[in-house]
């Protein structure tokens, strides 16, 4: 079981150290401020209040033993930067450390930290793909070439399907899953329209209206289809 230090509790660093949590991992949850330490305590493996700057206090938590760190601390730059500086001394091999501006990202970079976690540059960009298309409600990017998205499907590909489309060959995209809203009953007995993910979609099942395309492929190739 892999054991990870979650370091600055704000609404990222509690949200990361919840959900590792969650899926199986042994999660040491870290902040100055004990009020976040007693509100995360019983949702992790164990939550410790001290100061993530101080080299002896991680080492007295058995932080060199850790599989890996996210160090979370947002406003604090500081902080944030001492503290990713002291794991990388100590010996902590896997840091995932945040970033809120290119400077800090800079400076980062030069201590050379295996991950660099710019929330706010990648939500602008995942913001302003999906507001420069009618058609595309997400973008994500997934390396400095390739995107996976979200596409509602356009009313001109209505009723075809996916091997008349042809999206390889002719866009140089990949259909890897459609979401599908089919109706259904809720527990109130309200009539609603329930979200079901199709992995392997079939090459030969005509589209439906508010099917929606998770697409695999580079920003122009999947622009240029989101017009179609």
């Amino acid at each position: 079981m892999r054991q990870i230090a979650v370091i600055g509790l704000g609404n990222f660093g509690s949200t990361v150290a919840k959900e590792l949590t969650q899926r199986g991992a042994q999660v040491i949850a870290i902040d100055k401020n004990r009020d976040l330490i007693e509100n995360i305590k019983d949702s992790v493996t164990y939550a410790v209040a001290l100061d993530s700057t101080d080299a002896s206090a991680l080492k007295a938590i058995g932080i060199q033993n850790i599989d890996a760190a996210v160090v979370g601390i947002g406003e604090d730059i500081e902080a944030n930067l001492l503290t990713t500086l002291l794991l990388k001394k100590i010996g902590v091999k896997n840091i995932w450390a945040r970033a809120i501006s290119p400077l800090q990202q800079e400076i980062l970079n030069t201590l050379e930290v295996d991950h660099i976690l710019n929330l706010e540059e990648e939500m602008g960009k995942i913001v302003t793909a999906s507001l420069a298309s009618t058609n595309i409600t997400k973008l994500i990017p997934i390396s400095p070439k390739h995107n996976i998205a979200e596409l509602t499907v356009p009313k001109s590909l209505m009723g075809k399907t996916i091997r008349e489309i042809d999206p390889r060959r002719k866009f140089n995209i990949n259909i890897v899953a459609i979401k599908k809203r089919v109706p259904a009953i809720n527990e109130l007995g309200e009539r609603i329209l329930e979200e079901k993910i199709e992995n392997v979609p079939s090459p030969d099942a005509p589209l439906e209206e508010n099917d929606i395309f998770l697409i695999v492929g580079t920003e122009k190739n999947i622009n240029k289809f989101s017009t179609i």
